[in-house]
């Protein structure tokens, strides 16, 4: 299964994770977040950055995970019904750090609150199978589409 994630090119030469805090992880927590497709991962990204320049080199990465590889997934159904309001932001970190911190697997895929219908995939960068079971397949340049923006 490939999923992808689009980063300024200088973060796109490894499968790295800053450890800063986000909706599924508390910081110091090395998380990579990846969508189920390309579309989906442009559309995260506009939306979670404060601002933007479309100047900026922007890549994306297909990520390839081991078709061997566990999942564990989170239906919408067992999330709170205030899930994509800010006040739910802390239930959500303290679930995906739960998750982190078990290394109950390598992969947590969440519904997308952009999209509920699609999935985005949280990569536990310190979990023993990272190395072995998630590989970075390609990248190649992206370009943001100056109407989007």
């Amino acid at each position: 299964m490939n999923v992808f994630r689009i980063c300024l090119s200088k973060y796109a030469t490894s499968l790295q994770a800053s450890g800063k805090a986000n909706r599924w992880n508390k910081d110091d927590e090395y998380v990579i977040y990846a969508g189920e497709s390309r579309a989906l991962s442009a559309l995260e990204l506009v939306v979670h950055r404060a601002s933007f320049n479309i100047k900026n080199d922007f890549k994306i990465l297909s990520i390839e995970i081991d078709e061997d590889i566990e999942i564990k997934s989170i239906e919408r159904t067992q999330l709170p019904d205030n899930w994509k309001k800010p006040e739910a932001y802390i239930n959500l970190q303290s679930f995906g750090s739960n998750w982190y911190q078990s290394q109950e697997s390598v992969i947590l895929k969440v519904p997308s609150i952009i999209i509920e219908e699609e999935n985005n995939y949280i990569i536990n960068t310190k979990h023993p199978f990272f190395q072995t079971k998630i590989h970075l397949k390609e990248i190649k340049e992206f370009v943001w589409d100056a109407r989007l923006l």
